[in-house]
């Protein structure tokens, strides 16, 4: 094999690695021309890679809990705007401003809360995500 072909192979392959990579951080789910505003009981604060979560617990209109499945940005990105791991805590009272899943699942893409001690920090998302 040539050697100007064996650099187009690993090319391409370095290009759809790079295209695989970027799809996982489509926010596409996500209803970005709604707000929903949730108040619940915050059930788990996950604070991992790739992206940290909350699991809010939400009564519904028949006085029963749905758990919510909020997904946020990075804990690398999070930090940077003063998240901390422990941010959010089991049993937190809080508010909630999300864009709703597309399919009307109980999730959706954090863009704002508020919890016991008030304004959660500034704005954890990225340049791009959730705009």
């Amino acid at each position: 094999m040539s050697r100007v072909r064996s650099y187009n192979l690993i090319a391409i392959a370095v290009m759809l690695t790079a295209s695989s990579a970027l799809a996982h951080h489509s926010f596409a789910m996500f209803d970005q021309s709604k707000s929903v505003t949730l108040q619940g009981t915050v059930k788990d604060f996950r604070w991992s890679n790739p992206h940290v979560f909350i699991q809010l617990l939400v009564k519904n209109d028949a006085g029963n809990e749905d758990e919510w499945s909020i997904e946020m940005t990075s804990p690398e990105h999070l930090a940077r705007v003063g998240w901390k791991p422990g941010a959010m805590k089991p049993g937190d009272k809080v508010t909630l401003v999300i864009h709703p899943m597309r399919d009307g699942s109980t999730g959706g893409q954090y863009l704002s809360g508020t919890g016991p001690d008030g304004p959660f920090a500034g704005s954890p998302t990225p340049s791009g995500e959730g705009k």
